[in-house]
């Protein structure tokens, strides 16, 4: 419990150092920012207890809200994505709650693995983009400039990254 507990907390660390030292501050085509951070709510092990992984998903927006000056917007959309974390999961692979205690995102198949990512990447950058930049005349221009193109930046980074990084045991 010790070795996980450290591990889960250098990444936190790691990721809300690394959105808000190098992410924030590249912008790929004027406006595209991915947000790594959320890498945190997909690399979190799936268990009962929500709780604690609520409490952590919102501390780790607010983290970045805190650094980023965004009022809390980072904190809302981490905590919508990570409490529709594991229905949206159940959707997808339909298995029973106790499948989860054994999940591991690298033995999903790539078309589950890329909507799973995909999608809760999406539903964040649209919750984060409407908070920060909604205005009733531009919503469809700011879904596809911003959120589409920032969700697909952000998406492919995190399937690299948990391809490159986490191991495929089932611990």
């Amino acid at each position: 419990m010790n070795n996980s507990l450290l591990k889960y907390g250098l990444l936190f660390v790691f990721l809300v150092l690394l959105q808000v030292l190098v992410v924030n501050n590249t912008l790929f085509s004027g406006y595209i920012n991915p947000h790594i951070y959320i890498l945190f709510i997909f690399a979190f092990p799936l268990n009962k207890e929500k709780t604690p992984f609520l409490l952590l998903s919102f501390f780790l927006g607010l983290s970045i809200d805190f650094f980023s000056n965004s009022g809390g917007i980072n904190a809302a959309a981490t905590l919508f994505i990570a409490y529709f974390r594991l229905p949206f999961l159940h959707s997808i692979q339909k298995k029973t709650e106790f499948d989860y205690l054994l999940f591991n995102i690298k033995e999903l198949n790539i078309i589950q693995s890329f909507t799973y990512v995909f999608t809760l990447t999406f539903l964040h950058h649209i919750i984060v983009f409407f908070l920060a930049y909604y205005k009733a005349d531009g919503f469809l221009s700011m879904l596809y400039d911003p959120v589409l193109l920032s969700s697909i930046l952000t998406a492919i980074l995190i399937g690299l990254s948990i391809s490159l990084f986490f191991s495929n045991s089932k611990k």
